[in-house]
């Protein structure tokens, strides 16, 4: 019974590694008999630029959920640091470095304020990034008059008009944050931590980890990384405007949860948040290409959440049984 159990448990712990990659090819599977025109280079191409942003954003998220916290405020965030930065820049004559520099301390003063909320004053980070999401939202609404802010320099535009062996620049950029992001999360003593806190916060702190500066740091990463994408964004647009990254924090949580980061904290992957980057895209990208009404696309990914959520708290009820 007990070699039963185990086999049992081996193969469900395959089924769950797996699992994504299977739903992901027969995605494309169906898709390829439904539209020959999604695996052209052309849209796969689109494909992969489109997805740059929402992976830069999750890669931030990803930090804090497997803290056990939650970032609401990440397209906010992104909208208000692109916002700012580009008016030092077209408004000020500001060289494009320093207003690249103020987008990135924009995003991690916004990670600090949450982080800090959240462990000082033991706010819940959803109530705490809900307030920063609107706080931040109504900045840039203010800031910008409701008007788009350009147009962007000619030297940020190379990241979207140069090729590397056919793939943009900026698909290459983003490789190399995840593969950042990757070490920082599975070869760093900071990364165990982030793990630690998110299995038990009480536990890590009586093994000596500095809980609350562990959970400011993950915020202060999720900040930065939705400044990164305010600046890939309005590259993209060649603009920075008011309504960018509107709603596409949910985007940004969804990917992260059907990538297997658990809610509850202490688990999760950078190729799990990847893969779950490019199964959100892949909805979007299949919505458009049906003609469906774009309603169904949030319709679907609503649905992918609450599925990616019911197995999380699955994957967790069986965790605890066999302890």
């Amino acid at each position: 019974m007990q070699q039963i159990k185990t086999k049992s448990g081996q193969l469900g712990q395959i089924l769950d590694k797996m699992g994504l990659f299977l739903v992901l090819l027969v995605f494309i599977i169906v898709m390829s008999v439904l539209t020959p025109s999604f695996l052209t280079w052309n849209n796969l191409r689109n494909l992969l630029i489109q997805s740059t942003i929402l992976c830069t954003l999750s890669l931030g998220v990803t930090f804090v959920i497997i803290t056990g916290g939650i970032d609401l405020s990440v397209g906010s965030v992104e909208a208000v640091a692109s916002a700012i930065g580009m008016a030092l820049i077209v408004k000020t004559g500001f060289p494009p470095f320093v207003g690249v520099l103020v987008m990135l301390a924009v995003g991690i003063v916004f990670g600090i304020i949450n982080g800090s909320l959240v462990t000082q004053f033991r706010i819940p980070p959803m109530i705490v990034t809900l307030a920063t999401m609107s706080i931040a939202r109504g900045i840039v609404l203010v800031f910008t008059n409701s008007a788009n802010i350009g147009p962007v320099p000619r030297s940020f535009t190379v990241l979207t008009s140069s090729y590397v062996i056919g793939i943009p620049l900026i698909v290459w950029v983003v490789v190399i944050f995840c593969i950042i992001a990757w070490i920082c999360l599975s070869k760093t003593a900071f990364g165990r931590s982030v793990y630690a806190v998110g299995g038990s916060e009480l536990a890590a702190k009586l093994a000596g980890i500095r809980t609350k500066r562990i959970i400011i740091m993950a915020y202060m990463i999720s900040g930065l990384c939705a400044a990164i994408a305010g600046l890939l964004l309005t590259i993209r647009l060649e603009s920075a405007g008011p309504n960018a990254g509107d709603g596409v924090e949910m985007n940004a949580i969804a990917a992260v949860v059907v990538g297997g980061t658990s809610l509850s904290g202490g688990r999760g992957t950078v190729l799990g948040t990847v893969l779950g980057v490019i199964l959100i895209s892949l909805v979007s990208n299949a919505v458009n290409l049906l003609g469906v009404p774009p309603a169904w696309d949030k319709i679907v990914k609503g649905v992918v959440i609450i599925i990616a959520a019911l197995l999380d708290a699955n994957r967790n009820r069986i965790g605890k049984r066999s302890r």
